[in-house]
């Protein structure tokens, strides 16, 4: 997950805390010392408590795949370990204001594509096991909702001549343009209620509160 880390258009110097609350990561900022709690982007202790980081669409893929879409990108040139987390394991959060959906990565990958509303918004989550790779996207084309089904490696519309990658969203044929990337993160579906006690988890028959 990515947040912008700016408060009233100030940038902020965050590091790792080193403690966990609700089983993930904490941060603190350099400036006052405030502990920010990473899913949340919103520091729990300390002079900023209750401020909140903008989170910004973000996704996870191989480095070539990336290259092969993005060839101009950079990287921070720094080692690192395979993770030990497996999608398989963990669901996509999507959450505006105070509406979230866990979306569970196993039931979104055997739905191929899940249309859904979180809050007003419409959004459509979608998850490949094999890269690893997970996306939100937005169901809003112009000025209408469009529903999607998931066709091998593409996104179609039904009923309508739409059709995106399932993985970048860059339209493939038809009209409207790409389909516009929203924020969500990955957490593992324990630990949601933790963070979001008001939340949802979606399943295929019906969404189903935490509490």
């Amino acid at each position: 997950m990515v947040h912008r880390r700016e408060i009233d258009g100030q940038p902020i110097v965050l590091g790792n805390q080193g403690d966990l609350f609700g089983n993930a990561m904490t941060w603190f900022d350099h400036d006052t010392g405030s502990v920010w709690s990473q899913p949340l982007g919103e520091a729990i202790l300390g002079p900023l408590t209750g401020t909140t980081l903008e989170l910004l669409p973000s996704t996870v893929a191989k480095w070539g795949d990336w290259r092969a879409v993005y060839p101009e990108s950079v990287a921070l040139d720094a080692p690192g370990l395979r993770s030990g987390f497996n999608l398989s394991d963990m669901a996509v959060v999507v959450e505006f204001g105070p509406d979230s959906i866990a979306f569970p990565s196993t039931d979104v990958r055997e739905a191929g594509v899940v249309n859904a509303e979180v809050g007003s918004i419409p959004v459509a989550v979608t998850v490949d096991d094999d890269r690893d790779l997970w996306s939100v996207y937005s169901r809003q084309i112009d000025d209408r909702t469009i529903e999607l089904e998931r066709r091998g490696d593409a996104l179609v519309e039904i009923g309508g001549d739409g059709r995106w990658d399932a993985g970048r969203g860059v339209q493939l044929s038809g009209a409207g343009g790409n389909l516009d990337v929203l924020p969500g993160f990955t957490s593992f579906p324990s630990d949601y209620a933790t963070f979001f006690p008001d939340g949802f988890i979606w399943r295929p028959s019906g969404l189903v509160p935490v509490r």
